[in-house]
């Protein structure tokens, strides 16, 4: 039986009519709104050139922003553990994330709107979302996959060389292509990979930071609007931020992680009526009882090391502007 919100996806794709989708990680409570439904609901949201807003001109007044990362032997436990799991042949590639209190002056919707991400959403006193990965994108019938892993602070010299050298970085990669790749062939033909890691930029509040994706495309059948629910939920969780044997690999995860991840993590997207784009939760704020908490994290695979992996889960805490 496809789960409710799932379900709606189907119905209303089958008719052509335009909704968001917001799925948390666990599938548990999945929200599927008209843009009116949304709109009623406070929520602002933007994929891509998809957004319910007309973007305020931004006073461009200073801003504080602190991290309290979690300390490294609380990070290392979870990562021993995680290793633990990968010699013993559980998992080639998990996906470790920690919850960073953050202390800013701004809200959750001064947030919303100073970001510049190809993704964005906000939840009224729930979270904000400026994440810069692609989930899937959907036009005339072909499905696109981009996922995304390997990241270098730009600061570093011959960073893109270095980053792209990478033997850590190089099989993780593989790792999520291959992964994503079988994803695919769950929904679509002919699935390939086009495009095998290329860097984009990001910019942050902190600095300029690398990040390696890859495309994966295939054809959907004829009927593929009137199944887009199914398609997803087949697809679901996200494999980039997982790992892979995904099935194991999220039981290994909840095991170590520390937190709920709720949202963080999940997909968000928009269908127009006929094409259909979508992104991964990540770079993504909470307000919590005590306060906003920012999660983040990285891959971790048998060649990881512990103070690398920690160093890159604390440079994902940012704000994608200046």
């Amino acid at each position: 039986m496809v789960p409710e919100g799932f379900e709606r996806m189907n119905e209303l794709g089958s008719r052509a009519e335009p909704f968001l989708f917001i799925l948390d990680f666990d599938l548990s409570k999945p929200l599927v709104l008209t843009p009116d439904e949304a709109n009623r609901a406070g929520m602002l949201f933007q994929v891509n050139v998809q957004r319910n807003f007309i973007p305020p001109a931004i006073p461009q007044t200073p801003f504080t922003f602190r991290k309290e990362p979690v300390s490294q032997a609380i990070y290392k436990k979870s990562f021993e553990c995680v290793m633990e799991h990968i010699q013993a042949g559980n998992s080639y590639l998990v996906n470790l994330t920690f919850p960073t209190p953050v202390e800013t002056n701004l809200s959750l919707r001064e947030i919303f709107l100073r970001s510049e991400a190809r993704y964005k959403l906000l939840v009224p006193d729930g979270f904000v979302v400026f994440s810069p990965e692609i989930f899937v994108q959907i036009n005339h019938g072909i499905i696109s996959s981009y996922p995304m892993k390997g990241t270098l602070d730009a600061s570093v010299p011959d960073a893109e060389s270095v980053l792209l050298a990478n033997p850590k970085e190089l099989a993780e990669h593989y790792t999520i292509v291959d992964l994503i790749r079988n994803d695919l062939n769950l929904v679509a033909s002919e699935v390939r990979v086009e495009r095998f890691r290329y860097i984009d930029q990001i910019r942050t509040n902190f600095t300029v930071l690398l990040q390696v994706s890859s495309r994966i495309t295939g054809r959907l059948p004829p009927d593929y609007t009137h199944r887009i629910g199914d398609i997803l939920l087949r697809l679901l969780p996200a494999g980039s931020v997982t790992g892979a044997p995904k099935k194991r690999t999220v039981e290994i995860i909840r095991e170590v992680e520390i937190f709920e991840r709720g949202y963080y993590t999940g997909i968000m997207g928009f269908f127009d009526g006929s094409a259909l784009d979508s992104g991964v939760m990540i770079r993504f704020i909470e307000q919590t009882e005590k306060g906003m908490v920012f999660k983040s994290g990285g891959g971790i695979t048998s060649m990881s090391r512990v103070d690398e992996e920690y160093r890159e889960l604390i440079d994902k805490v940012y704000v994608p502007f200046t």
